[in-house]
C-alpha cells in the first residue's frame, strides 16, 4: 500500500500543484467519499479513491504532459470556469493541464502547461530561486538610477524584492525597454517595482523560464516541450531540491 497525503495525490492527478491543492482543501472544495476532506487525509495511490473537486470526480493519475504556450494579453491564468477570459477555456479537457506559474492578465509570453504537480511545485516555490526572464517597455526613457535601483531590489508596501539582473535594450529596441531576470514570482512584481520608482509598464513579455525559451512560438499557440527542454527543467529543479 502506498499512502500519501491528499494534496500530493491531487497533484499527481494533475488537478493542481500541491500548494494549489492545499488551498482547494482549505476552501472545502475537495471531498472524499462525499465527505469534506482535510489535510490529514491519507490516500492509497494504488487504488481509485472517490475524490471530487467542486463535485467533479478526480480521475486517476494520467501520463505526464508538458506544453509551452504563448499567452496573449487578455487571458487570465486563473482557471475559473465562469470567466470567459480564463485560460481554462483554451485548454484540452484531457489531460487536465494547468500553468506552472502565472502571468497577469495584462502580460504576455511564455507559460509552461503541465499536469505534473511535483515539477510545478518545484518551479513555483519561492525558495528555489528559479530564473524567469522578461522584456519590459515602460512609459518613459530609462535612467542609470532606475536600472541600478531595480537591480538592487525595490521596496513597496511590505515587500522587499530580491536583487536581480537587468540591462537596458536601448541599443536594440528603444530607450524605454529593458530585460530583467527575476528569481521571485510575486504578484505583479515587475509592474509594482516600476511603479515604486515612478514608471508605468506599457508592455511585459516573458521570454524564458530557466533555460526554456519562448523563441519564435506564435502568440496563442502551444507546442510540446522537447526532450532536451524537459531534461533541463527537471535537472535544475531536482538539483535545487537536493541543495
Amino acid at each position: 500500500m502506498s499512502l500519501i497525503r491528499i494534496s500530493h495525490y491531487l497533484a499527481l492527478c494533475g488537478v493542481a500543484s500541491r500548494r494549489q491543492a492545499s488551498r482547494l482543501i482549505d476552501c472545502g472544495r475537495v471531498t472524499i467519499n462525499q465527505q469534506i476532506a482535510t489535510h490529514t487525509e491519507l490516500i492509497d495511490s494504488l487504488q481509485s479513491p472517490d475524490i471530487c473537486v467542486d463535485g467533479v470526480a478526480v480521475l486517476a493519475p494520467q501520463e505526464k504532459q508538458y506544453w509551452l504556450y504563448h499567452k496573449p494579453v487578455g487571458i487570465d491564468c486563473r482557471l475559473l470556469i465562469n470567466d470567459p477570459s480564463s485560460l481554462i477555456h483554451l485548454l484540452p479537457q484531457t489531460p487536465r493541464l494547468y500553468p506552472a506559474g502565472r502571468l497577469d492578465k495584462d502580460s504576455r509570453g511564455l507559460l509552461l502547461l503541465t499536469n505534473d504537480g511535483e515539477l510545478t511545485q518545484a518551479l513555483m516555490h519561492p525558495d528555489f530561486y528559479h530564473t524567469k526572464t522578461y522584456i519590459v517597455q515602460v512609459n518613459k526613457p530609462l535612467t542609470p538610477a532606475f536600472l541600478t535601483k531595480m537591480a538592487q531590489g525595490v521596496s513597496y508596501k511590505d515587500v522587499q524584492t530580491r536583487p536581480c539582473s537587468i540591462r537596458s535594450l536601448s541599443d536594440f529596441v528603444g530607450e524605454d525597454t529593458f530585460e530583467i531576470v527575476l528569481t521571485q514570482g510575486l504578484n505583479r512584481q515587475i509592474r509594482r517595482m516600476c511603479q515604486a520608482l515612478g514608471y508605468r509598464v506599457i508592455d511585459l513579455l516573458r521570454t524564458k523560464l530557466m533555460d526554456v525559451e519562448l523563441a519564435d512560438l506564435p502568440e496563442k499557440t502551444m507546442r510540446p516541450v522537447s526532450a532536451a527542454e524537459l531534461l533541463s527543467l527537471t535537472q535544475l529543479s531536482e538539483s535545487t531540491l537536493v541543495n
